[in-house]
């Protein structure tokens, strides 16, 4: 399974967690001039190389209008004056991101959904309604910036699972357009609920609003590294200067354990006709399980029953055990957790002179070995008039 792996060690902010995913990139230098390119009012991004502590990084530079913004939204503080003219209110935000970005729909809808978190705390913080917030505690354009590199990265790196680290969001107090707050400010306070966090020695906020909102909408877990063979690392470098490096370490590689968790379900069934458990195993196919196969037993009274088992992934479960109640007699069923080693596996068409053959290849553990398609070779058996065997031979071009 593709993971992405968070380090948050130093919190997160937007420019932090975009800087950190380029790196991940096989060619950073294009995907700048494609950020450029997608129309955020007034925005132009720029990839700047940083040294912190002695680890080389990347930092992300967003200037607005030509205009670095204040000293960047690693802390909202921008002064009251700084923001008068760009107030963005959430309709704003969604009427340049549905109507100026070039972006598919998929991407725009989850930098809305960013955007939502961020609006749905500063309302409840601030006690007026979303519609009355303004975007000042995070810089508009440039935060729009941040999410827009965020949602498109993870797109385009597209791991199964994103796994992060708990969050460190730092301590002291921190100065915004409303005065002195304590950190973490209270929007990101309200978006990290429900996240493990923690604050610490080091005196500044680390954690921003967006960054917070970031990780809230992507990742699918919080916790220690899992066991994964990594196979690239980006070191996403922030403005300020601490003790320790001020990064987001981004992990990309694969999670060993192939398959995660696959549920065994089995029960016995014996006052049923062929008919019947017949019917029921496509409803129960039907569902996604991996596998469905049956074993004649001798059950209680001498009477000849089935033994059915399901192997399915843990998300179709429920829909399994649905089906198993709707389509059996069976009144109880049991699970097991197993494990399974599984082989790699990937299908390749090959031309053939009898048509499209599709190859499965797998390898893993020592071992590599393909065959083809079994519906490919009947047809082509069907279609010569051979038995299978022979099929097989004339596809490998081995005519008799």
């Amino acid at each position: 399974m593709k993971t992405l792996y968070l380090d948050l060690g130093m919190g997160a902010a937007g420019d932090m967690l975009t800087a950190a995913l380029i790196e991940l990139l096989p060619d950073p230098g294009s995907f700048i001039d494609e950020l450029n390119s997608v129309g955020i009012p007034g925005v132009s991004f720029e990839k700047e190389r940083s040294v912190k502590c002695g680890i080389a990084g990347t930092h992300i530079k967003v200037t607005v209008n030509g205009a670095e913004e204040g000293e960047e939204h690693h802390h909202h503080h921008h002064g009251t004056d700084e923001h008068e003219h760009h107030h963005g209110s959430p309709d704003e935000i969604s009427h340049i991101v549905s109507g100026h970005l070039s972006l598919p729909e998929k991407i725009k809808r989850d930098i809305l959904s960013v955007y939502g978190l961020i609006a749905e705390a500063e309302s409840h913080v601030h006690g007026v309604p979303v519609t009355d917030i303004h975007f000042h505690e995070v810089g508009t354009m440039d935060a729009l910036a941040d999410i827009t590199a965020v949602c498109m990265l993870k797109d385009r790196i597209a791991p199964d699972e994103i796994v992060a680290s708990p969050v460190h969001v730092g301590s002291g107090k921190v100065k915004c357009a409303h005065g002195i707050l304590p950190v973490p400010a209270p929007a990101t306070a309200y978006i990290l609920r429900g996240i493990p966090t923690y604050g610490g020695s080091v005196d500044g906020e680390l954690c921003t609003p967006t960054g917070a909102a970031l990780l809230k909408h992507f990742v699918t877990r919080f916790g220690n590294m899992p066991a994964m063979s990594v196979e690239t690392i980006g070191y996403g470098m922030g403005k300020k200067d601490f003790e320790a490096v001020n990064c987001v370490r981004a992990m990309l590689g694969k999670t060993c354990d192939k398959t995660d968790g696959i549920a065994e379900l089995s029960f016995n069934v014996d006052d049923m006709t062929a008919e019947e458990v017949a019917f029921a195993l496509d409803a129960i196919r039907e569902c996604g399980a991996k596998e469905v196969f049956t074993v004649p037993v001798g059950m209680k009274k001498n009477r000849q029953g089935t033994l059915v088992c399901v192997l399915c992934d843990k998300d179709v479960k429920d829909a399994v055990i649905k089906a198993v109640f709707k389509h059996t007699t069976t009144l109880g069923i049991r699970e097991e957790s197993v494990k399974r080693y599984i082989l790699e596996r990937e299908t390749e068409s090959i031309e053939t002179d009898y048509g499209v053959v599709r190859k499965k290849t797998s390898w893993g553990y020592g071992v590599v070995r393909s065959k083809y398609e079994y519906d490919d070779v009947a047809r082509i058996a069907r279609e010569q008039d051979v038995g299978f065997r022979e099929a097989l031979g004339l596809i490998d071009g081995k005519k008799e």
